[in-house]
């Protein structure tokens, strides 16, 4: 992890930009860490964000209740298995 003033910062941010692109870069504020810079991704990662719905959240809401879904079952020996 790369620390970095935050004068530092003010002075070259796309120097920061590049470095949170492959780590979260500290910003120190007179000499304490005071901020973090990272990437956008990182963050959603971090956040627990996710890119979408998972499918628990689709079959979770209400518009899934009238929802119908068939699952086929695994074949063994080129037969249907039952339960």
């Amino acid at each position: 992890m790369v620390t970095i003033s935050s004068r530092e910062l003010n002075q070259d941010i796309g120097a920061a930009k590049r470095a949170a692109a492959v780590a979260p870069v500290v910003v120190t504020d007179r000499g304490k860490a005071a901020f973090v810079l990272m990437s956008y991704e990182d963050f959603r990662r971090m956040s627990g964000e996710t890119a979408g719905p998972t499918m628990l959240d689709l079959l979770a809401s209400d518009d899934a209740a009238g929802i119908d879904i068939d699952f086929e079952r695994p074949a063994l020996d080129g037969r249907k298995v039952t339960f």
